[in-house]
């Protein structure tokens, strides 16, 4: 190891833990919420959620269908009675069926469609620094002098092999 790779180590060691922090930071930041939602904004966040019956892949909160009308009034009703998200969901699928959710419930194996992605990445960028770091450390390889003769040889031989391919052949 030479004294300079001392210096570099640290410097990267002192990058990845300043992103490690950034990043936990803004995950905590993300995480924590403000003043509690009012009605109004909880059923906005309820209706974006929810599917139209009536309409192909819109939400009821983009929908003017009678029936998007409909399931408005009901979350509006029961977000005013105090029920949770939850328990809105549960009654709009008892009615319409798991389909109504744009969202669906994260249960089980359906952890995994969101965590394996980031985690692969993470995976594959800490391969590839770690890839690219061993080539850059990689020792020089020391060319002997042997080695410079027998290249020097092969070089004149091919010079003049291009020579003599060069001369103009012999008349018959």
């Amino acid at each position: 190891m030479s004294g300079s790779s001392g210096p570099r180590w640290t410097r990267s060691a002192s990058w990845v833990v300043l992103l490690i922090v950034v990043a936990v930071a803004l995950g905590f930041g993300a995480s924590r919420g403000g003043a509690p939602p009012t009605v109004t904004q909880r059923v906005d966040t309820i209706d974006a959620l929810v599917r139209c019956p009536s309409c192909e892949g819109i939400s009821v909160a983009d929908s003017s269908a009678s029936t998007a009308v409909a399931i408005r009034r009901a979350v509006t009703t029961r977000v005013r009675a105090g029920e949770s998200e939850g328990q809105i969901d549960a009654f709009l699928v008892s009615r319409y069926g798991p389909g109504i959710l744009l969202r669906p419930p994260t249960r089980g194996s359906t952890v995994w469609v969101w965590v394996l992605p980031p985690v692969a990445v993470a995976v594959a960028v800490v391969g590839l620094a770690t890839v690219l770091w061993r080539r850059r450390r990689r020792a020089e390889v020391s060319v002997s002098d042997e080695d410079r003769a027998l290249v020097d040889r092969a070089l004149v031989d091919r010079s003049r092999a291009v020579a003599r391919s060069a001369e103009p052949a012999p008349a018959p």
